[in-house]
């Protein structure tokens, strides 16, 4: 038997390839709202971020989710974003 492939995500932060299980999904639904995708099965476009501060300070400073989302995102989306993140271990 072969082994499974493995999906591979580029981070919006820091633009290396990863593992899709090792990021997170942020996503934008037909509503226009942005939230946050543990599951990785929400509807909706989808950008990816290593589960880092780091690289989502360098994504928002970059304005990278607005340039994957075609529209601005609101600060508190990020302060949420940087809440549910600061959670997690730097990667």
């Amino acid at each position: 038997m072969q082994p499974r492939k493995v999906p591979i995500r580029r981070c919006v932060g820091c633009n290396e390839g990863k593992p899709k299980k090792e990021l997170v999904r942020i996503v934008r639904s037909a509503e226009g709202a942005i939230n946050v995708d543990l599951t990785g099965k929400m509807p909706g476009r989808g950008a990816y971020l290593c589960r880092s501060t780091q690289c989502l300070a360098k994504a928002r400073k970059a304005k990278r989710l607005e340039h994957a989302f075609e529209q601005p995102i609101p600060p508190e989306v990020y302060d949420r974003l940087e809440k549910e993140l600061g959670g997690e271990a730097d990667g």
